[in-house]
Parts: structure tokens; sequence; C-alpha cells
């Protein structure tokens, strides 16, 4: 009779536990998208961390003489704006959606950039969130990385990557 009784309850148990920690994931990500969808988020800082290995070489600033505010908007049918990319105007536009454990952002939009090229600078068309660790996101900033987020690597990897700061202009 007691083996009856376990061999009932285990399966309800595995069942009740199953449905439990999927509800606890589905709550997880609408408090992601809320955050991220909750007004503009205004650039406040970009910079560079370069790497060898696990060895960070010198950060660079960027974006500390543009007068232009850069805005990223992400709405809850997941769409994205982001005005003046790279201190240009401009305006782009695309998709998000998060990775399934809500650590990535993948945001589509296409915006010009300027790099150096072998002449000199060349205007470029780029993908620059096409793939961000979602760093920081709290009810007032949020700190993207991209470029190599990779956790594998090794001693003789060179590494790059890009982070973004952003912060809710006043009054949201």
């Amino acid at each position: 009779m007691k083996n009856k009784i376990l061999y009932f309850f285990l399966p309800l148990l595995v069942i009740l536990s199953m449905v439990s920690n999927s509800c606890k994931k589905d709550s997880q990500t609408q408090l992601v998208e809320s955050l991220l969808t909750h007004g503009q988020w205004q650039l406040a800082s970009v910079m560079v961390f370069n790497y060898l290995g696990s060895t960070q070489l010198p950060t660079d600033t960027l974006n500390t003489t543009c007068t232009i505010k850069q805005v990223f908007q992400f709405t809850s049918d997941h769409k994205c704006t982001y005005s003046n990319f790279a201190c240009r105007t401009q305006n782009s536009s695309g998709n998000w959606s998060l990775t399934q454990n809500d650590l990535f952002l993948q945001v589509n939009l296409n915006a010009v950039d300027t790099v150096a090229g072998t002449k000199g600078l060349d205007t470029v068309t780029t993908r620059p969130f096409i793939y961000c660790q979602l760093y920081n996101l709290g009810q007032y900033s949020l700190v993207i990385q991209t470029g190599d987020v990779s956790t594998y690597y090794t001693s003789t990897t060179r590494r790059r990557i890009v982070q973004y700061g952003f912060v809710h202009p006043s009054g949201h």
C-alpha cells in the first residue's frame, strides 16, 4: 500500500515542480522585458575594454564630445529604435529579442558608423547590437556589452568589448 501511494505522489510532485519552475522563468522574462520597454534609454557612456587573455589592456572612452542625444527605445511588440547612433544624425529601427536565459539581447537594427580604413575613415553600415550581454538592467540604468563577450578564450586571445551605458532621461 505504501508503494502504491509513493508511485502516485512521486509523478505528481515532479509535474508540480516543473510547472512552478516554468512560471518562475516567465515572470523573470516579463520583468526584464518590462524594464527594457519602460520609456527611452539615453546614452550616457561608451567604453571600450581591450584584453589579452584575461589581462585588461588600456581602456578607451568614446563619445566624449558628442552633443547630440542618442536614444534607444524598446517597445513591447519587440520593435526598437535608436536615434543618432555614433553621434551621427540618423534614425535606425529594427526588432529585438532576449535569449532563452534572459542574459543576452539580440537587436537587428542597422546603423551608419565611421571606422578606420586603409585610406582614412570609412563610412559603413553596421549592426552594433546584434548580440549583447545584459551587463546591468534596472529601473534607472541599462548597461550592455557587445563584441567579444564569450566566456571561452585562451591566454593569447585578443578581445574587444564595447560597453554602452544608458540612463532614463529625467521625468521617466
